[in-house]
């Protein structure tokens, strides 16, 4: 008898032992199966928006394509009229001539110049036939020229003051042509004094510069 019950609870332990190791390997299996099911739920759901990123991508690339064709067409009928946009020749080399792409360009300057535009503005004084009494003005290169850049520039302007003497005629032709130029000027004040054959204009304006824009090509990590 005593046999027969060291044997039932040697059977009892092990059948104890075999459950728990079962229980065991059962609830790592249904564990790992957890972790592995969130993780590929996971992936799947990455994989997805990095897919649906791509379609989005690939999306604007065909209408930035068709946007750049569109842009060519029109440059080309900007720029091939037979009159410029001033009323000049595209192929002259006359104050008024250039093509439009030139005048556009040369209207607005990329970069602060402001030697440039004192020579610029020396010549113009010049075809008039004016004495120039004095150009003054600030230069700001410093302070333009390390301005972060942007993907959307505003126009800066470009202050300056002159004093001329001259001929009435030629004091009327310089306000004329400041008006007719291709870079813009905007006269702020303007004081004439003396007679008809010997004027003094003080004039105080502006002209522009527009930074170039930067175009940037950015990486998106998708999350």
């Amino acid at each position: 008898m005593a046999n027969t019950s060291i044997t039932k609870r040697s059977l009892i332990s092990k059948a104890n032992s075999t459950m728990v190791v079962t229980t065991a390997v059962a609830a790592f299996v249904v564990v790992f199966s957890l972790i592995a099911c969130k993780t590929l739920v996971s992936q799947a759901g990455y994989q997805n928006r990095v897919i649906s990123a791509k379609k989005k991508a690939v999306t604007q690339l065909k209408d930035d394509l068709n946007a750049r064709d569109s842009l060519v067409v029109s440059y080309k009928a900007f720029n091939s009229t037979s009159t410029n946009m001033i009323g000049g020749s595209p192929t002259g080399t006359g104050a008024q001539d250039g093509d439009n792409a030139t005048l556009t360009l040369d209207a607005l300057p990329s970069s602060y110049d402001f030697p440039a535009l004192a020579t610029t503005l020396e010549k113009i004084l010049s075809s008039q036939n004016l004495q120039i009494q004095s150009i003054t003005g600030t230069d700001q290169a410093l302070t333009q020229n390390t301005a972060a850049p942007s993907g959307a520039p505003q126009a800066v302007a470009m202050p300056f003051q002159i004093q001329v003497t001259g001929q009435y005629d030629a004091i009327k032709g310089l306000v004329s042509l400041f008006d007719k130029s291709i870079r813009p000027f905007q006269i702020q004040t303007m004081d004439v004094s003396g007679n008809q054959s010997a004027m003094t204009l003080t004039l105080s304006a502006q002209t522009f510069y527009q930074p170039e824009k930067t175009f940037n090509v950015g990486k998106e990590v998708v999350k």
